[in-house]
């Protein structure tokens, strides 16, 4: 049975996607990127710094990696808090020890309970960019605009309170988004986010508040995905993300800079058992003639428009 020819006669029935925030191109096709230095991958680590409350909220979702067990739920509460006191100390050692700066998203009860995290990641250097307000703080489509315009404000206010900076970038929870976040962050003066993952490069989005860039954070990369969901070893991350680079750098040398991102959590790649096959990666990136390890924010500024 075929089907009637109006089925497939809609108004956005174009190449692409069904949304005017950009227009759809080939990877393989576009003017080739040039990185700073000459160099061919931009390698962009973003450290997820989350306050989870003992409470968990789950409208409109449940944020991955939440309580799951009856209230009082100490068991994931203290291994979520070891990120925060011991597993994220590890990460900024490691990344000091090549010299790597990078984006860390940040939850805005970290900044209002643990200050001295915040002065922490500012001393190393490194560029802070909003998580929401705490991992109860999700983004779907049942979110009400003005609560999400709220939600956007408070997390932005209260960390440039706390660091004398406004974020320039953003981490939605779980990536998720409602039909209205990138105007609602365009409109907040967000510069950027890591939300869609639809791409080896940063692209512009076009929104009636202005316009706001993407910088692709792979969830297929993610130590969460990796480790945690498929139960896969410290080791295994490892060797995947080296075979992302190499295939990055091979092409990047034909068509130009790539990007490889890197979403890491101190509760997960932070314990004893796995941080030193992280570090033995970093070096490994640093060791690479066409790696560079660069913030979201220096990403930003180096991709043409």
């Amino acid at each position: 049975m075929s089907l009637d020819p109006s089925y497939l006669e809609y108004p956005r029935r174009r190449r692409g996607m069904d949304h005017d925030l950009y227009p759809w191109s080939n990877l393989f096709d576009r003017p080739a990127v040039s990185w700073p230095g000459g160099k061919g991958v931009a390698v962009c680590v973003v450290v997820s710094l989350e306050w989870f409350p003992l409470t968990p909220a789950d409208k409109p979702f449940r944020a991955p990696g939440h309580m799951q067990t009856p209230f009082p739920d100490y068991r994931h509460y203290t291994s979520r808090d070891y990120g925060t006191r011991i597993g994220f100390y590890r990460l900024l050692d490691a990344f000091a020890a090549v010299g790597a700066k990078v984006s860390v998203a940040v939850n805005a009860a970290i900044a209002q309970r643990y200050p001295a995290v915040i002065s922490e990641i500012i001393a190393a250097g490194h560029e802070i960019i909003a998580h929401s307000t705490d991992m109860n703080g999700t983004i779907a489509a049942g979110l009400e605009e003005e609560a999400e315009r709220a939600l956007i404000g408070t997390a932005l206010d209260v960390l440039e309170q706390a660091t004398g900076t406004r974020p320039a970038g953003w981490l939605s929870i779980a990536r998720s988004q409602s039909w209205n976040t990138p105007r609602l962050l365009a409109e907040a003066g967000v510069r950027y986010m890591c939300d869609w993952v639809n791409d080896d490069l940063p692209y512009a989005m076009r929104t009636p508040a202005g316009d706001i860039m993407n910088v692709p954070l792979s969830h297929e990369l993610s130590d969460r995905q990796i480790v945690n969901v498929l139960q896969q070893s410290a080791d295994s991350y490892v060797r995947q993300i080296q075979d992302a680079y190499t295939w990055l750098d091979r092409e990047s040398r034909t068509y130009g800079g790539r990007l490889l991102p890197l979403q890491v959590t101190p509760y997960i790649l932070g314990l004893p058992y796995r941080i030193d096959a992280f570090d033995g990666l970093l070096r490994w990136l640093k060791d690479r003639d066409n790696s560079w390890f660069a913030t979201g924010s220096e990403v930003v500024g180096a991709t043409p428009r």
